[in-house]
């Protein structure tokens, strides 16, 4: 009970604060580094199992690491949200960071290209972000 009311909570604090939410996390990603930042919105979508897609890539798995660490840290810091729950930490070639409404996706280079989510949810808006260099 505890926890679905926990996941519940979560889920409507960030129903309303989403974008907000959603910069946090795309600040979080660029003071780690993290490069080719895409935002899908699938709220559109009815299939979907969330409203938003956060993906970017970093260069090793130490940066993948760090820019997954980066996210826990910022959204829990300035929007008091923990994830609901995360993996890939083992081998940190793709993170995943579940915050219900919005997941975070953070890539090895490769295994970007070879899941390819972008091509998978194409029928989505979706907004690049252009890196800071």
């Amino acid at each position: 009970m505890f926890q679905t009311l926990a996941i519940t909570t979560t889920y409507c604090c960030m129903m309303q604060n989403i974008n907000d939410i959603t910069s946090h996390i795309v600040e979080a990603i660029t003071d780690k580094k993290g490069k080719k930042i895409s935002i899908i919105d699938l709220s559109g979508i009815e299939a979907a199992s969330t409203g938003q897609l956060v993906i970017c890539q970093g260069n090793s798995t130490s940066q993948v690491s760090a820019i997954a660490d980066s996210v826990r840290d910022k959204v829990f810091e300035d929007c008091g949200i923990k994830p609901v729950n995360y993996d890939g930490y083992r081998n940190s070639q793709w993170i995943i960071i579940d915050y219900g409404h919005i997941m975070v996706h953070v890539f090895l280079p490769q295994y970007r290209e070879f899941y390819s989510l972008e091509s998978l949810w194409n029928d989505a808006p979706i907004n690049n972000i252009e890196d800071l260099d």
